[in-house]
């Protein structure tokens, strides 16, 4: 059995020749402390947009590593667009959040600031950090688009020309399926509840909804659940 590849995100600046030096010292500091990696070995490396590419260490030092192309490798992405927007959580369970929902292939994270969120804050720069590593495990081509928390007036704004929105919650009738291909989008609650004004909000948009369940979940056990969901609709 052939072991499992470590795989890295690269972006966009770095071009991904069949033959170069790489300088970066996140990677050759991860390679060589971390992972003991040596001369030899093999690494993907993918770059979000168009490639993954298998290539071999020919040399591994302090400050450059030399790499050559073994081969390019065929790209794993979702087979449907998906906007997972959660209602912001406490403490790590929004990480817990970022990164489940990565691996279950949401395509874009958004928080939501709806009227019994439990946290207002939300950090961009350390949710990219979690969904990047994510995907670099989870073996998935692509990286997961986050924006800023916003509220759901907001997001029925901005979603409903380009995508199907559900409001997902415990104990709702089934809904038709949307098309195969359709973008869809899933609004998870805060763990409250949504208010009055905000059921009213959905109510007056015509929003079909998703069922969660028998049983009442967590904030984050919820929004995962929806994620998994989205298959299905």
């Amino acid at each position: 059995m052939r072991k499992r590849l470590h795989r890295f995100y690269v972006g966009e600046a770095l071009q991904l020749k069949h033959d170069f030096w790489l300088h970066d010292d996140r990677f050759l500091w991860q390679w060589r402390k971390v992972l003991r990696m040596q001369a030899g070995q093999e690494v993907v490396l993918f770059d979000g947009q168009c490639e993954d590419r298998l290539y071999r260490i020919l040399e591994l030092k302090d400050n450059e590593a030399h790499l050559q192309l073994v081969t390019e490798m065929h790209r794993q992405v979702p087979a449907r667009d998906v906007y997972l927007l959660w209602s912001l959580l406490k403490k790590d369970k929004n990480d817990w959040v970022l990164q489940k929902a990565t691996e279950l292939g949401a395509g874009h994270l958004i928080p939501l600031v709806a009227e019994r969120s439990e946290k207002l804050g939300f950090d961009a720069d350390r949710a990219r950090r979690i969904v990047v590593e994510a995907a670099e495990q989870c073996g998935r081509s692509d990286i997961p688009s986050i924006r800023e928390p916003i509220t759901p007036e907001a997001a029925l704004r901005e979603l409903s020309s380009v995508a199907q929105i559900y409001v997902c919650e415990q104990g709702s009738e089934p809904v038709p399926n949307a098309a195969p291909d359709a973008a869809v989008a899933l609004l998870v609650g805060p763990e409250g509840g949504w208010s009055d004004a905000e059921r009213q909000l959905f109510v007056d948009a015509g929003l079909p909804h998703v069922d969660l369940g028998q049983f009442t979940l967590r904030g984050e056990t919820a929004a995962v659940v929806a994620t998994a969901l989205a298959a299905t609709l």
